[in-house]
């Protein structure tokens, strides 16, 4: 995963309300185990006219991402409650190949935030004044500044967000749950190492031998 820090781009916006992870990218595509290649099935069955393809040919008018003025955008305003439904990593994952680095909203459902995060994208959450705002104007320029938890608006204005600390850090230093725990290998070994010293100490006798013992050999 790259380090998330900084991030401007023109806002693109989703007004509506309860957005679920079936509309980011329905159930049926959940066949892959593969991150990329997903973007041409976000919002698939919104996105495209309903003859069941993605020929771009074939797109809907009235999809608001189809339009120019989102066209290029990374940042997506979007309507109260978004992600909810059922948890699946495809969704941020079709978001990111699609483009969007970054989600925000006065509502974001729990577990597709977490979900979002882990991936490297941006689902923030910002006060129900700022978010009707951001709705109000698309195709405005934002700053995202992950470090400073600020978003920069044109005027000059901030708006304050909170990302909570373990997920800014794996954003700022482009890791996930498990290359963070890699990055501490050499603690967690002398951690172990020190471990079965002690416990040989109680026992009496060291890490193999009780090994043995829970087998049924005498050593």
């Amino acid at each position: 995963m790259k380090p998330v820090t900084r991030l401007h781009s023109r806002t693109a916006v989703l007004a509506d309300e309860n957005i679920d992870t079936d509309r980011i990218i329905p159930a049926r595509f959940l066949t892959t185990t593969e991150r990329t290649g997903l973007g041409r099935l976000c919002f698939h069955d919104w996105r495209y006219q309903s003859d069941g393809s993605d020929n771009p040919a074939r797109e809907n008018p009235d999809f608001p991402l189809n339009s120019p003025l989102a066209q290029g955008c990374s940042i997506l305003v979007a309507g109260r409650n978004f992600g909810c439904g059922s948890s699946r990593e495809h969704a941020p994952w079709a978001l990111l190949d699609y483009g969007i680095h970054a989600v925000l909203c006065s509502e974001i459902a729990d577990i597709f935030r977490n979900n979002a995060l882990k991936n490297g994208l941006l689902a923030i959450v910002i006060d129900a004044a700022e978010h009707r705002w951001l709705l109000d104007h698309p195709g405005i320029e934002l700053i995202i500044d992950v470090r400073e938890q600020t978003i920069e608006l044109p005027d000059g204005g901030r708006i304050q967000f909170q990302l909570e600390p373990f997920a800014r850090h794996c954003l700022l230093h482009g890791v996930d749950q498990l290359g963070y725990l890699l990055q501490h290998a050499d603690q967690i070994d002398a951690f172990d190492r020190e471990r079965e010293r002690q416990e040989a100490a109680i026992h009496g006798c060291t890490p193999q031998q009780k090994q043995l013992r829970s087998n049924g050999v005498n050593a």
